[in-house]
């Protein structure tokens, strides 16, 4: 009797074990399940409540809902990882100051300031396995070309503030070629002529509709992602940054 007993009562607590798990496995594909969901409607919320994003003052068509979701994904990207951001806005709090006024000097717009945010992280030693290197990740042919000196012991794109104004005539040049700011930071990551090759009647030249391999098809979306997430924290956190490149140091280098 005791036996039949022992053996009832181990069989009902077999049962209720096995009705736990699958409770908890059910529970847990419906939040793997739900996960998705709940992030593209809420990120694609947000995008919704602030349709004035944008790049150098060309906007982001985010009425198009392909356009929404990959600007959803990127900000939702760039929002996660909170204690990266915070190394990033000290990096942009210590170089935006160095950096804005020489893109005001050479025309450039400020939105640009977040290309080395994004090509390096401001890591001035910064490397790339094809030989880019600096904050502003120059390759080294490129950088001869607008007037830094690579090699022979010397690398002038490890330099800041030189590598900076290369960077600014670089990056006007890329614009007279290609009319467009959007266009031009697309360029300066993939090269005009790969950019020149894109552009067709169906895109009508607008970087948000052409089909780019994955980096370049990002790399847009990613720099508004960036001001976006990092734009407001970076004043709120640190304060105005007031210019500290007096004119005179940005025309010796001209």
């Amino acid at each position: 009797m005791i036996k039949n007993h022992l053996i009832t009562c181990s069989v009902i607590c077999v049962l209720f074990i096995i009705s736990r798990l699958f409770v908890f496995s059910v529970d847990h594909k419906e939040e793997l399940k739900s996960s998705p969901v709940r992030f593209n409607v809420f990120e694609i919320k947000k995008v919704e409540e602030n349709p004035k994003l944008n790049f150098a003052d060309e906007n982001v068509p985010v009425k198009n809902l392909k356009v929404k979701r990959k600007i959803s994904y990127s900000i939702w990207k760039h929002s996660r990882y909170t204690s990266q951001a915070k190394e990033l806005q000290a990096q942009a709090a210590k170089w935006f100051p160095m950096i804005v006024p020489i893109l005001q000097f050479y025309g450039i717009p400020e939105d640009f300031k977040y290309v080395p945010l994004l090509e390096s992280g401001f890591k001035k030693q910064a490397r790339s396995p094809r030989g880019a290197a600096g904050i502003w990740q120059f390759m080294p042919g490129t950088a001869r070309q607008y007037g830094l000196k690579v090699g022979h012991g010397k690398d002038e794109r490890l330099n800041n503030r030189k590598a900076t104004i290369a960077a600014c005539k670089y990056i006007k040049d890329l614009y007279n070629e290609m009319g467009s700011w959007t266009l031009a930071a697309a360029a300066y990551n993939a090269g005009s002529p790969r950019m020149q090759k894109a552009i067709n009647r169906k895109n009508g030249g607008n970087y948000f509709f052409m089909k780019l391999n994955r980096e370049t098809g990002m790399y847009v979306y990613n720099l508004v992602a960036m001001k976006e997430v990092m734009d407001k924290e970076v004043e709120e956190n640190y304060g105005p940054m007031m210019a500290n490149v007096l004119p005179a140091d940005t025309l010796s280098f001209n």
